[in-house]
Parts: structure tokens; C-alpha cells; sequence
């Protein structure tokens, strides 16, 4: 346990950078100490904003301060290298998802993060929605039902700007399934556990398809893609399908949803998106249906409050998105990414365990 405040430093000022930072705002045991972005006049106007001081260059923002937290929301191709950095001077992390471009890289930062001694976490905000939150309730004190079918869906946002690194692969090392869809193979994951085998028998771009359906084997290499399709087994009882892309996506309910998610029991069928829950009986007569008016900075607040209370007092609050849980999400696109290449399913585990 040490004192308050936590001193923290946020490293890119993107949508996502400057939300933390909104959030921290909230609370007594964070002070913010330094901003960093590659648009330096970006980085001096929310220094400014936030009384600190403000950095173009992410290795001089590591090496010339001593903070406890650093919060990244920068991609990942612009500040790989100073991840580490900061880690070895012994930073703890707060990392906006996805956690890396592949699974060696997330990898790599968990070791380091283990061997350093710090705490390395995603800022997975879907897991403190509202909507989130209800379906994991629900799951957790029904555990008897059976379920033999999911269905999920993920889109970007109607306001998202896909930045130019986007479209290169080595850069941002995955498209839609890597960023739009973190959140809702994050919720698979957690409530349904690491698929068996993935199989991506479509991953394609806005030029024409990327992925399996291309016609020779030795040419499917894989690019940043924009939609997919993904079929998940489970187990012998449940199977599923993911679907990924712009136009992926209305709601159970009609409405335009960045995620949502269906799952078929014997007696139930559960459906949660970002704003919503519900539960109806085999025959579809509704049981339960909750409506939630949530946002982003709110569940970003609860992220951070359950990050700095964690590393202030460790033994009473658990870290509910450390980085090493993440793995399994990386070893979920991985494995996907790798389907797409290869025509055949693959196995989400077997890459987990090269971890």
C-alpha cells in the first residue's frame, strides 16, 4: 500500500487519451503530471487544459519524469518501444485495448510486465457497462442453464475516423475484428470461455477479399480487414458465429449497436448490447428487459477507480482486467486471423499456451 495521489502520464491525446484523462479529473488519489502526443500543439493545449506538462516525444516523457501510472491510448506502432521503457523504469500500466498488435507482443508485455513487477491492465470499459454487467450477473447466478448457440455482433462506432495507419497491416497489425470488435470477443470470452476452434471462412477488405475465399492458398495474406465472419465451437453442445464489420449490425431490437450478443439456451434466450438486457422463455415471451442510459466517460471513471484503488490498497480491491487475462482475447484473434490464412479452423489454446 503506498500514499495517494497516484502521478499519471497519458501517452496519446485520441478519443480514447483524452477520456482518461476526463475521467481522472474525478478523482482525489490520481494527479495529472504529463501529456504526450505526436501533435505538439495537440500535447501544449491539454497540458494546458490540465495544468501539466506536455511532450511531443514519448521517450522524453518517460525518461524525464518519475510517475507511478501511465496511461496509454496512443497506437501501438508509434509507442511499442517506450511500452517497455516504461515498464522497465517500473511504470505501472493502463493499457487502452486492444493490448497489442499480435499475440507475441501482448506476450512479450506480460512477461516484462511480471518479471518488473508492475501491474499491467486493459482499460476494457465494455466490462463496466451497465448492459455488461447485467449479462454477467445473470450468467454467473443461472449456471444450470444450457446454452447451444451464440450469436455476437461488433461495428465501429458511427463517429469513428479510421486514421491512415489503419490500412497497413505491419502498423496496426489488425482491422475490425482487433479494434471494433475487442469489446464483444472480450464479453465471449468471459462468459462462455476461450473457443475450441475458430474458423474465418470470410475476412475481407473494401478492395476484395483478404482472407480464405481468395483462390490460391499461397496468396492468403492477411490484411487490415473491415468485415468478417467467424464461426466458434465451444464444445460439443455450443457453437456460435461472430460477425464483424459497418454494416454487421442492427440490434435484436432494430437499432444500429456497435456490439451485441445472443445466446440460446434450452429455456432461455439472453440478449445484451451496449444500452440494453434482456431475457425471454423458449417461446420468446420476455421475462426480464432492462434499459440503461450509461456512456463511455462513466464506464471509463469505473475503470480508473478500479485501477488506482487497486495499486493503493491491493488486498481489498481486485484488478478487474489485468493484462494477462487479455491473452486469451489476443489468442482468440490470432487464431481467427490465422483461419483466415490458412482455410482451416484453428485453436484459440494452443496459442494461448505459448504464453
Amino acid at each position: 500500500m503506498r500514499e495517494s495521489p497516484l502521478k499519471i502520464a497519458v501517452l496519446g491525446l485520441n478519443d480514447t487519451g483524452r477520456l482518461m484523462l476526463e475521467a481522472a479529473k474525478g478523482f482525489d488519489y490520481f494527479t495529472i503530471a504529463a501529456v504526450g502526443d505526436n501533435d505538439t500543439n495537440l500535447a501544449q493545449q491539454v497540458a494546458k487544459e490540465h495544468n501539466c506538462a506536455a511532450y511531443d516525444d514519448y521517450r522524453q516523457l518517460i525518461i524525464q519524469n518519475q510517475i507511478d501510472c501511465l496511461f496509454v491510448a496512443a497506437p501501438l506502432h508509434s509507442c511499442a518501444e517506450y511500452l517497455k521503457m516504461a515498464i522497465k523504469k517500473k511504470f505501472h500500466i493502463l493499457k487502452a485495448p486492444p493490448l497489442a498488435r499480435n499475440f507475441s507482443e501482448a506476450a512479450e508485455f506480460v512477461k516484462l510486465s511480471q518479471n518488473e513487477g508492475i501491474t499491467l491492465a486493459v482499460a476494457n470499459i465494455d466490462r463496466f457497462a451497465q448492459s455488461s454487467l447485467a449479462a454477467r450477473g445473470y450468467f454467473l447466478q443461472n449456471p444450470a442453464e444450457q446454452y447451444f448457440l451464440v450469436l455476437a455482433a461488433g461495428r465501429p462506432s458511427s463517429e469513428t475516423q479510421q486514421a491512415k495507419w489503419r490500412n497497413d497491416p505491419v502498423l496496426a497489425g489488425g482491422g475490425v475484428l482487433l479494434y471494433e470488435c475487442w469489446g464483444i470477443i472480450d464479453q465471449i470470452s468471459l462468459n462462455f470461455g476461450l473457443p475450441q476452434q475458430v474458423y474465418c471462412p470470410v475476412l475481407s477488405t473494401v478492395e476484395g477479399v483478404a482472407g480464405s475465399t481468395a483462390p490460391d492458398r499461397q496468396q492468403r495474406l492477411y490484411l487490415t480487414e473491415d468485415s468478417a465472419i467467424v464461426t466458434m465451437k465451444f464444445n460439443d453442445t455450443l457453437s456460435g458465429n461472430l460477425l464483424a464489420g459497418r454494416a454487421a449490425v442492427a440490434s435484436s431490437t432494430g437499432n444500429q449497436r456497435q456490439k451485441w450478443l445472443i445466446a440460446q439456451g434450452q429455456d432461455t434466450l439472453v440478449r445484451c448490447d451496449d444500452k440494453s438486457f434482456e431475457v425471454a422463455d423458449s417461446r420468446g415471451k420476455q421475462l426480464r428487459r432492462d434499459e440503461f442510459d450509461d456512456d463511455c466517460l462513466g464506464r471509463m471513471k469505473m475503470t480508473l477507480e478500479n485501477f488506482g484503488s487497486h495499486l493503493l490498497w491491493p488486498d481489498k480491491n481486485h484488478l478487474v482486467s489485468p493484462a494477462a487475462d487479455n491473452l486469451k482475447n489476443m489468442a482468440f484473434i490470432e487464431a481467427t486471423y490465422l483461419s483466415a490464412r490458412t482455410g482451416m479452423p484453428e485453436q484459440p489454446g494452443r496459442i494461448l499456451k505459448m504464453a
